[in-house]
Parts: C-alpha cells; sequence; structure tokens
C-alpha cells in the first residue's frame, strides 16, 4: 500500500495512472493493490501511513491485532492523540484526544497500536456496551488480556475519563461466548435480568446430547445463535436432527439468526416469554 501523492511526487505514478489502474482506495490518499482482501484491519493500516508521531491506532480498530477483529470494513477507523498532537485525519479516521503515553502503544508490523489492555480501555469507554463486551470477550479469549488485569485495571481507574463505562463493560466479559453475535445477545439478556448459562453441555439420562450457546437448565429452555454457515444445505440438515433430538428431551429451542440482531429487545421479550411459560 501507498499514499498516492507520495508515488506521484517520486515520480513512480502519474495521476492518470494511478485512476486507470485499478488501485484501491482505503481511505482518502492511501491505496493498495486490487487483488488484496480489504477488511477493517487493512484499512487501519492504510490510515497507519498518515498518522503523525504520538498517535496510534486504537480503540475498537486496535482489537483487530489482539484477538477481536469484528470492526466493519466501512467503519470508521479509530485512533488515539495526545492533546499536543493536532490532527483531524481524514473522513474515514474517528480521532479521540486523550493522555496517551508512549507505554500504551507498540509497534507491530510497522504499525502503532495501543496496547492491548490499553485497547480495552478505549474499546469500553468508546464502543456501546454490546459491541464492548463482544470485543473484551474475544480479547479474553485469544489470551491478549485476563480477566484478572481486567479487575486491576478497572480498580484503578478511578478519576479517568470514561471509568464508568469501562467498570460496567468490564463486569459483563465472559470468554465463554465464541462470537461477536453471542456476546451482543448475553448482554442483552444479562442486562434485562434473564442471565442465561453460556456453553451449556445439555445431557439425557447421563448421554451427552449437546452444547448449545445459552441455557436455562431449570425451564429446559436453550436458545442458539445461527451464524451463515448454519444456512449452507448440510448444515442445515444437521442443525434439524440436533434440535429435534433436544425437542424429543424435553428440551425448548429459541434459534435465532442475524436479523434478530436489529431487535434485541424483541429476543429478550421472547426469552421472557418462554421463561414465563415454563
Amino acid at each position: 500500500m501507498f499514499i498516492g501523492s507520495h508515488a506521484i511526487a517520486e515520480g513512480r505514478l502519474t495521476r492518470e495512472r494511478l485512476r486507470s489502474l485499478g488501485y484501491r482506495r482505503l481511505v482518502q490518499g492511501v491505496y493498495a493493490d486490487p487483488a488484496l482482501d480489504v477488511d477493517h484491519r487493512l484499512r487501519a493500516c492504510g490510515v497507519a501511513l498518515l498518522l503523525p508521531a504520538g498517535t496510534a491506532i486504537g480503540g475498537h480498530s486496535a482489537a483487530a491485532w489482539h484477538g477481536a477483529p469484528f470492526a466493519g470494513v466501512h467503519e470508521a477507523v479509530t485512533v488515539v492523540r495526545p492533546a499536543e498532537v493536532e490532527w483531524k485525519g481524514p473522513r474515514q479516521v474517528r480521532v479521540h484526544r486523550t493522555d496517551l503515553a508512549t507505554t500504551d502503544v507498540e509497534l507491530v508490523d510497522h504499525v502503532p497500536v495501543t496496547t492491548a489492555l490499553r485497547t480495552a480501555w478505549d474499546v469500553a469507554a468508546l464502543e456501546p456496551l454490546g459491541t464492548a463486551v463482544a470485543a473484551l470477550d474475544a480479547m479474553v479469549r485469544a489470551g491478549s488480556v485476563r480477566l484478572p488485569q481486567l479487575e486491576h485495571l478497572a480498580e484503578r481507574g478511578t478519576g479517568r475519563w470514561g471509568v464508568a463505562k469501562v467498570r460496567r463493560a468490564f463486569g459483563l466479559v465472559d470468554p465463554r461466548a465464541e462470537s461477536a453475535p453471542e456476546s451482543r445477545v448475553r448482554v442483552a439478556l444479562v442486562l434485562a435480568g434473564l442471565a442465561p448459562v453460556p456453553q451449556f453441555h445439555v445431557q439425557h439420562h447421563g448421554e451427552f446430547l449437546a452444547k448449545v450457546d445459552f441455557a436455562w437448565p431449570e425451564a429446559k429452555l436453550i436458545v442458539e445463535y445461527e451464524g451463515a454457515h448454519h444456512f449452507e444445505a448440510e448444515q442445515i440438515v444437521a442443525d434439524d436432527q440436533r434440535y429435534a433430538v433436544l425437542v424429543a428431551a424435553g428440551w425448548r429451542v429459541i434459534r435465532l439468526s442475524a436479523p434478530d440482531l436489529r431487535d434485541l429487545d424483541s429476543v429478550v421479550r421472547r426469552v421472557r416469554d418462554a421463561l414465563a411459560g415454563c
């Protein structure tokens, strides 16, 4: 990847060839080989070419380096900067002014990225609760940070900007979640007072039947989130067989998919109604 104006100034390209050769624009002024698969992390790498000294890729964008590559390709890239560095960045960048020590930043493949612990704090302080917890779950699951580290960070964060949001998010972290959608569903359920058992092993007469995303064992209720691969032909058949076994054993199953994430209040109502009717 390269900065277009630099390539033109050095004589490696003309403006006409930059347009005609089909280079992919990552952010304003930064281009990449069109053969590359563009995701949020690649766009963040492009932004890194523009960063002034003392700044870094941070927050939800930096989480991609620490086990949580969940930011969408079209989401603004998060950059953190100290007060003494004035930089606004191009349109596709979200710049957050904050205290930033040199120890908060590490260089990974020539990209300045906030450290895992600093990233965890900024994700919790800057992002919506469900988004933050999903990233934190993944970071803990990946081993980038540990739960005791988050607890210690929250304890000594008194007086820091965003500490209330951070403590709330940290308190909801559960690395048993196996995907970002699972984390978001769990957060909505917990906040509604309907805390499930994540990754529950269902047994019937001593025989293991299945591991399910969420369960309320006493009510024999299961909630499963089904990602895109669950809608492939062979998986549909396997899922139907699996759920038939669970239903035959006396369990009720609520199946969720991507559209349900747009209305988590409705998901909560479905679960509450199911629990009330047990």
